[in-house]
Order: C-alpha cells, then structure tokens, then sequence
C-alpha cells in the first residue's frame, strides 16, 4: 500500500458534510482495505463544507481531503472526481452503511475493463433498517425499473451509492448534476456514451449517524424521476406524442361521416370526435417536442447525436415541413369554408349541425396542426443556425 503514490491505481473517495459520527470508521475500513490488498491507493475526502470537525478527523487518518464550495452530493462528487489521483475511483457514502472493506469485486471488474461498476443492494443484501421501507418497495425499484427501460441499461439498483469507475471515462462524460440524482445521472450518461457497465452485489447496514439523512424522499425521488424524463425525449415527447396522434386520427377518421355505435346503447358522437381532435393536436406537438429536444440537447453536448435520428430527419427541411403545413392549412380552409357555404344557404341562422361540425372540427384541427408544424420548423431552423 502507498498513499502517497503519485499516480495510485485507486483512489476511494468519500463524500463528506458534516460526517464526524462514522467518517473516521470509514476512513480506517478503507485504509485496511488497502493493506489487505497491497493496492496502491489513496483515501480522498471531497468536503461540502463540514462544521462538526469531519476534515481533521480525515487529515489525523491520513486522508486527503478537496474542499468543495457547491453545495450538494453531485457537487462533492464532481469536485471528488478531478481530484482524484487514481487510475480508478470506487466512492461511497462516510455514513458507514457501506463496507469499505470489502472492495474486491469492485475492483476486480476495473481491472477487467469495465467503465462503471455499481453495487446492488437488493441481491447483496438489506440490513433491517438500513433502508427505509418506502425506498426499498417503491421508490428505489420504481425509479431502477424507469432507469433501465428508457436506457436498456442492466442495472438492478440504480441508487447505490457505492460504485467504481475509470477515472478519466467518467471525467469525459461531463457529469454536471449537483443533488441526488448525480446517481442516476452517471448511469444514464455512461450508458448513452456507450461504456462498459457491470454490476456487483453489495451490502447495505444501518449507517452510524445519529442524525436524519441528508436524503429527502419526495424532493429527491422526483429530481431522479425528472432528470430521467429529461434524458429520454422518446419516452417524454416522442411514444405519447405518437399514440395520442394516431388515436385522435384514426378516431376522427372513424367519426367524420357520422356516428359510431360500438355497443346496443353505446356511440360514438361528435363529441368524442373533439377529444378525438385535441389528441391529434396533443400529439403532434409532442412529436415536434421531440424533434426539436432531440437536435438541441444533441447540438449541446447532452446527449450523443443519434446518426438514426439525423438520418430521419435529413428529408424534413424548413421548406417541405412548410409547404406540407401550407398544404393542410389549404384543406382545413376549404373545409372551413365549405361549413360557411352550408350556414349561408340557412340564412346564416340556427343549423343542424350534423355533418357541418364534423367537417369544421376536422377543419379546424387540419388549420391549427398547420400553423404548428410552421412554428416548429422554424424554431428547429433557428436553434440549427450556425453563431
């Protein structure tokens, strides 16, 4: 073991605000992890601005410890990683509620090659009381089942705060998020960049702290769920966009030459026929949501660019889209007009409605989809132009 390595193999990096009560026991479980092994390593303390005394303790075990200014366990983190002197880094929580001496499989899966490896809870096993109940049934196995269908990523437990990663790897990927959901942010980035991700079981016991968590369930649990949706514009704005817009099509399709009886006493009206209409104009404004998200977080560096997508939309220029929306809006006004023929050939008084608000609803919807399609367009042309 040397922990004054100039370029160590490992570097164990412990997040730290104001964690006297268990960091020492931490610190010292890591130490001997490192003898143990004869791993060339060092002890790193990335500190969100302690007042309990929690760096004097880390200085006294032989830890280095990196003051970081933001606010925040994605902040410590980030701050933890560029400073980090390994060639690998394997960072855990300073509650003491994992074991820092039991590093191997970790490490083991680095040297194999692997970019990311994270720790599985659920099949390394849950000490009574290490985990709140409302995380362990709902919160952490929703959030992992969301994680790993928008990202096909094979990862059972997406919150495990103990992981190991290639240094370097994970300094590319830019992390940027600064709460809790920096968790699910490593996961989601090194999947969509395409690096190797393994998983290993852990343990989880009761951490040592006697007081409350800086975790919080609800604020926490959405910024995970919002960052997820964030990252995953198919599953925000492109497949609800999609089936809203081909039920509110299809529906109206069905219902503009008149009523639908799909049960003795049930039909189909004009009524439904306008919630019919507003999913076909929900629906496509998602979709152009999605087009638009897609290019700009791809242009910004927020998500890799998709050589699928860009393949797509290479045929969808600002003129076609313009001169289908001109197209559509050519209908929808002849429609239109043809429901103010109908009205003056009443005397422009009461009517029978009939097929008349068929025809305008659909009319209507045809004029609104268009000017829509406009306004994307040129939207998506803007954020497109070249500063």
């Amino acid at each position: 073991m040397n922990l004054n390595a100039s370029a160590p193999e490992l570097t164990i990096l412990m997040p730290c605000l104001n964690e006297a009560e268990a960091l020492g026991t931490c610190i010292e479980k890591a130490l001997a992890y490192l003898a143990k092994s004869g791993v060339q390593g060092e002890i790193l303390v990335a500190d969100n601005g302690s007042t309990d005394g929690s760096q004097e303790i880390a200085r006294k075990l032989g830890a280095r410890v990196v003051p970081v200014g933001e606010k925040g366990y994605g902040a410590a983190l980030i701050g933890g990683i560029m400073a980090a002197r390994g060639q690998f880094v394997i960072m855990g929580d300073a509650d003491d509620s994992y074991d820092f001496s039991q590093l191997d499989d970790f490490l083991a899966k680095l040297r194999q090659g692997y970019s990311l490896v994270v720790g599985n809870r659920f099949k390394g096993g849950i000490a009574p009381g290490a985990m709140p109940i409302l995380h362990r049934w709902l919160g952490n196995p929703v959030l992992s089942f969301i994680g790993r269908t928008f990202f096909k990523a094979g990862i059972g437990d997406f919150h495990c705060g103990l992981r190991g990663f290639e240094t370097q790897a994970m300094r590319n990927l830019n992390l940027r998020a600064t709460g809790m959901e920096f968790a699910s942010e490593m996961v989601v980035r090194a999947r969509l960049w395409g690096l190797s991700i393994a998983e290993v079981p852990t343990t989880l016991k009761k951490d040592a702290r006697s007081r409350p968590p800086h975790l919080r369930t609800w604020r926490d649990g959405w910024r995970h769920l919002r960052f997820l949706l964030m990252f995953a514009p198919r599953w925000l704005f492109f497949y609800p966009g999609l089936a809203l817009l081909l039920a509110g099509a299809v529906v109206s399709l069905l219902l503009l030459p008149g009523p639908v009886r799909i049960a003795p006493h049930v039909s189909l009206d004009v009524h439904t026929l306008l919630v019919a209409s507003v999913s076909t104009l929900i629906g496509t404004q998602c979709l152009s949501f999605a087009v638009v998200v897609r290019r700009y977080a791809a242009s910004r560096g927020l998500l890799p660019a998709s050589h699928t997508v860009e393949r797509l939309l290479v045929p969808i220029t600002l003129e076609r889209v313009l001169f289908s929306a001109l197209f559509l809006a050519i209908v929808g006004i002849g429609g239109i007009l043809w429901c103010v023929v109908q009205w003056a050939s009443a005397g422009f008084g009461p009517l029978h409605y009939g097929l008349v608000i068929r025809v305008l609803t659909v009319s209507v919807t045809a004029v609104a989809i268009a000017l829509q399609l406009v306004f994307t367009a040129f939207l998506s042309a803007i954020i497109e132009m070249k500063v």
